[in-house]
């Protein structure tokens, strides 16, 4: 039991970190990290597994009664531009950035590709530059130029495959 409790203390102080170093990142791109844009950006990370817009509204609402979807699009939006959130599309999910806060400039410009469960959800960013490299080099052989690129793969995590 103490071991849960320490775990969660430890959880709760490194999503603390990660938000001021949002919050600082923000301010270096004369942007600003609200209230509601900072409490949107700590249920995303709060979060064991990627979550849809809908669940953010609902765990919002506890706190504020008034809010509504455009609130939390709009908020997901700017953590978006801002590059301290990502979007999986194949989930139309949400998850923190792994990287938020240390690159500078605005948006997702390091390489990223997710390792999604279909089992259990359990969602893990990874950077592989030679992916990335790889996914650049055919769309050039097929003249295209890629601006970005997010990579979703499915599969099983090791905790499901063994289970």
């Amino acid at each position: 039991m103490q071991e849960a409790r320490d775990r969660d203390m430890a959880e709760a102080a490194m999503r603390e970190t990660a938000l001021r170093e949002a919050e600082a990142a923000c301010q270096r791109r004369g942007a600003t990290l609200t209230p509601l844009r900072r409490q949107v950006l700590g249920l995303v990370l709060e979060a064991e597994a990627p979550v849809g817009a809908y669940a953010l509204l609902d765990r919002l609402k506890m706190s504020r009664p008034g809010a509504a979807p455009p609130t939390v699009y709009r908020a997901l939006d700017f953590l978006l531009e801002q590059g301290l959130i990502h979007k999986l599309e194949r989930l139309n999910a949400y998850v923190g950035c792994t990287d938020a806060g240390h690159a500078e400039g605005h948006g997702h410009h390091h390489p990223h590709q997710f390792l999604i469960c279909r089992r259990c959800g359990t969602t893990v960013e990874i950077t592989d530059h030679g992916v990335a490299h790889a996914i650049e080099a055919a769309a050039r052989r097929a003249g295209f130029a890629v601006a970005s690129a997010t990579v979703e793969i499915e599969g099983e995590c090791a905790r499901c495959a063994s289970a």
